[in-house]
């Protein structure tokens, strides 16, 4: 191409809703559209010979007019950096339109077996037929494949696609293999048309029906033909199967790449999209491109939204209200009061547990609850939050299901709503980390504690919410403060967990798992369990690193438990 109730101090929860800070690299420019080829006679004189020269030079017209406004569908706050790849193995290909694959995966050109609904928590079929179907001792799934499924190359998608996906998942590490290796056994071809997803057993037990059943949501499904490919290509190197191009990649989906640089990515629909046929959609999607603008930051992704450039916004719009209360603009919110949006996911401020004197609970909470949560909501987030007022924060999202799921009082003096300045000094104070030097700065056994907080630059929320983390640190004696590299570098960063993080990232801001089968155990799982540190590619969670026995435990016993 171009161009369950845990409440650890761990984590200060910032229960924002995630609208704004989509994730996911750094790219070649994919053409497929027919060019003119203009013909160049160059003279070149030799003595008295004349020689005529022809070289062809292909001309691009520019994306803009191949894209008629009618027939496109802008996005913003998915893509914040080039396309790298297109590679659905691979987790660095920074490639969002494209590729997201977890509890409510974008299926634009590659698709899962069912699709998960936050709304109702209910799985329905994509590439599936029909529900899937447990076996008696609850260890098996049973599904069938559409007839009219089928591959972009027009062959049919197939039970050994699923079963070679996961083998091959599991051969080259990626990041659907570390997260579901513990829990998914096999995936089998029964026939053609009929697969079966057989757990990881433990005393005869499924270890977690929770994670089988989440599997058929959340990972996509690869023609096993171009896998194949791909693999001779690289000569089954794990590195370099992770890290190639794609650019021949098969799909399913109902779009595909078709033009990418440094200013935007654009997808087009793939016309011949088996989805069309009467046992899926019936029809193909309305827009025949779907395409998204590189924004330097949530300032500009809101002009675009407020100019009518762009149509789904992704990103946290500051006071997204004055577009249509001043400005009478024709543009619209989940929910039309307050907080807008629905609460589904926790942005949240980690820990580097590597960090001098961040491995000291007294020090991670005196700074989690001198923390101004209320000027974050009210400024940082322009109050498209509930407040803690309104939603005491644990590791359950604000949404009323959640917070059903969990005994309040149980747990109210391991809560806090945060700007408890006295509080936090009175912590550190006993933990006999005090300003020894009369410098400002208290010491822990004789080294000054100074950090940097961090989070991708632009995510304008964020880096507000960043700002009041550095004041609250220095009203305790605890120097911190920002810095903002670009989400290409960011990412990179925190998402490899085999080493210690470098210096820079002390705390900083990822977020947590959104609605799914398996919440809020997954969340859980995703924030606190150590099975996430030492992986080359962690896209899962537990970017600080947190290693505990106990909560380990907890969290391998909580699936099973049904009292």
């Amino acid at each position: 191409m171009k161009r369950l109730y845990i409440v650890i101090s761990l984590v200060m929860v910032m229960g924002m809703v995630l609208a704004s800070c989509a994730t996911a690299t750094p790219a070649t420019i994919i053409q497929t559209v027919e060019v003119p080829v203009v013909e160049i006679q160059t003279q070149v004189v030799k003595e008295t010979q004349l020689v005529i020269e022809t070289v062809e030079v292909i001309v691009e017209p520019p994306a803009e007019e191949q894209l008629p406004r009618s027939e496109t569908l802008y996005f913003n706050g998915l893509q914040w950096n080039p396309v790298v790849c297109w590679n659905p193995y691979s987790s660095s290909c920074n490639n969002a339109m494209a590729i997201a694959a977890g509890d409510s995966s974008r299926v634009t050109m590659f698709e899962t077996a069912y699709l998960y609904n936050m709304l109702d928590g209910k799985q329905y079929p994509l590439v599936a037929d029909g529900d899937f179907v447990w076996n008696d001792a609850h260890t098996e799934i049973t599904f069938k494949i559409k007839p009219a499924a089928k591959w972009s190359d027009g062959t049919a998608i197939t039970a050994d696609d699923f079963a070679y996906t996961w083998a091959t998942n599991l051969k080259y590490s990626t990041s659907a293999g570390n997260n579901y290796k513990e829990y998914i056994d096999t995936v089998e071809a029964v026939d053609p048309s009929t697969v079966v997803v057989k757990a990881i057993l433990v005393d005869g037990k499924n270890v977690n029906p929770l994670m089988t059943t989440a599997f058929l949501s959340s990972t996509y499904v690869m023609q096993k033909a171009w896998t194949q490919t791909l693999e001779e290509r690289v000569s089954e190197d794990a590195t370099a199967f992770l890290a190639d191009a794609a650019e021949d990649v098969v799909w399913s989906g109902p779009y595909t790449k078709f033009f990418s640089d440094d200013t935007k990515v654009v997808l087009i629909r793939d016309d011949n999209y088996w989805g069309q046929d009467a046992s899926m959609f019936g029809k193909l999607p309305v827009p025949k491109y779907l395409a998204h603008a590189l924004f330097k930051d949530n300032a500009a992704g809101s002009v675009a939204l407020a100019q009518g450039e762009v149509d789904v916004s992704q990103q946290f719009n500051s006071n997204i209200q004055i577009l249509w209360l001043n400005y009478g603009l024709p543009i619209s919110t989940y929910l039309p009061e307050p907080p807008y949006g629905i609460g589904a996911s926790l942005p949240t401020a980690y820990y580097n547990l590597k960090s001098y004197g961040l491995d000291q609970v007294a020090v991670r909470k005196a700074i989690a609850i001198a923390v101004d949560y209320p000027t974050i909501i009210a400024n940082a987030m322009t109050n498209q939050s509930a407040t803690f007022d309104q939603v005491p924060r644990s590791l359950m999202n604000p949404t009323p299901g959640e917070q059903a799921l969990y005994d309040h009082d149980a747990v109210a003096d391991l809560q806090w709503a945060g700007n408890d300045i006295e509080g936090a000094k009175a912590l550190l104070d006993e933990a006999g980390i005090t300003d020894t030097d009369g410098d400002g700065w208290r010491e822990y056994k004789g080294t000054k504690l100074a950090y940097i907080a961090t989070c991708p630059n632009g995510w304008s929320d964020w880096q507000a919410a960043i700002e009041v983390v550095a004041a609250a640190g220095k009203k305790i004696g605890i120097d911190i403060t920002t810095n903002y590299p670009e989400w290409g570098v960011y990412q990179t960063v925190v998402t490899k967990s085999d080493e210690p993080l470098p210096e820079g990232y002390d705390i900083f801001m990822m977020w947590s798992d959104s609605a799914g089968p398996t919440q809020p155990w997954g969340r859980i799982r995703h924030l606190l369990s150590s099975e996430f540190v030492g992986n080359t590619v962690n896209w899962n969670g537990n970017w600080g690193q947190y290693s505990n026995a106990a909560v380990d435990e907890l969290i391998v016993k909580l699936p099973g438990l049904t009292d």
